[in-house]
């Protein structure tokens, strides 16, 4: 059933992650649980490898983090307390927070494996094929985002997407065109209206299992609950 009829101008899809192509239930249930699980096992195996090296640089300079002593080779019982201070003071205090930073980003992203909605992968790649570009728009780190669909439960699904960003503004100047040529779906209301100020069009994705929204929320946006309910006329 049709219940939003996207513009003709719109050449660019931009989707959010968590709420509209994964389920935020997913990322917090699974993900998170799949985390706190083995990032002990993770560490102890990675610990002395550059990549999370960086991870722990970030994590040192958050505000409110623990400082934690580096190892100084004296042996295998001080580098276990260090990773257990690493987890205890840093990993698990953010988690619990539930704060968008790079660090905790980051890690997760050198971690997880991820699902999605059964109708997101069909219509991308639909939206692909009708020759129209799609790009995420996400807080989370590009390797997580790499990583979130290069191993989803529909296998690689990368050659679906052209670019990771953090910014709508940097997609409008890399294709060339306007935020008009952009359709953006959410299911963060703030997010919508940002967008929607600098000319873009927005759908707030209203799944189940994400936040509920204010009737005045309801009201000011296009509201779908899945992407099938979208209508994109022919690009060609």
């Amino acid at each position: 059933m049709v219940v939003f009829s996207v513009p003709t101008e719109v050449t660019v899809i931009l989707l959010d992650i968590e709420g509209t192509t994964t389920p935020i239930a997913f990322v917090k249930d699974i993900l998170f649980l799949y985390i706190k699980e083995n990032v002990k096992e993770y560490l102890q195996t990675h610990w002395e490898e550059e990549e999370r090296q960086q991870d722990a640089e970030e994590e040192a300079h958050l505000d409110g983090a623990l400082p934690i002593p580096a190892a100084s080779g004296n042996g295998d019982e001080e580098l276990q307390q260090v990773i257990q201070a690493v987890i205890d003071y840093n990993v698990c205090w953010q988690m619990s927070l539930d704060p968008k930073t790079t660090a905790l980003k980051q890690l997760q992203g050198h971690m997880w494996r991820a699902s999605s909605f059964e109708d997101a992968v069909p219509a991308v790649r639909k939206w692909r094929e009708d020759g129209r570009k799609v790009y995420v728009y996400s807080s989370g780190s590009v390797e997580a985002q790499k990583l979130l669909f290069g191993h989803s439960a529909e296998g690689n699904i990368l050659e679906l997407f052209d670019v990771e960003s953090e910014s709508y503004r940097e997609i409008a100047n890399s294709i060339g065109g306007s935020t008009n040529n952009i359709l953006f779906l959410t299911v963060v209301p703030l997010e919508a209206s940002a967008t929607e100020e600098a000319g873009v069009h927005v759908a707030v994705v209203a799944r189940p299992g994400n936040a509920g929204l204010t009737d005045d929320e309801k009201t000011s946006y296009s509201l779908i609950t899945s992407f099938i309910e979208l209508y994109l006329p022919s690009s060609a």
